[in-house]
């Protein structure tokens, strides 16, 4: 068999792993400084907490979906 024809394993769907990459390498992080600089304004409590706390989400993402890459890239 031609491995060249195989998909990669990756431990997501492809459908899924777009999503999680938007998130974390665009949303998340677009998130956080729109927190960071509006809640001050808006008198929102934690502001700092909640920035910190959407940037380690961001950062778990991106280090889930970066296993999957490495997964597939030690498959194919």
């Amino acid at each position: 068999m031609d491995e060249s024809n195989e998909t990669p394993g990756y431990l997501l769907p492809d459908k899924a792993y777009q999503v999680l990459k938007w998130l974390a390498l665009i949303a998340l992080p677009a998130i956080a400084v729109f927190t960071q600089v509006v809640g001050p304004a808006w008198g929102l409590p934690y502001v700092d907490q909640i920035v910190a706390t959407i940037d380690a989400l961001g950062v778990l993402i991106g280090a889930l979906i970066g296993v999957s890459e490495i997964k597939a890239r030690l498959t194919a």
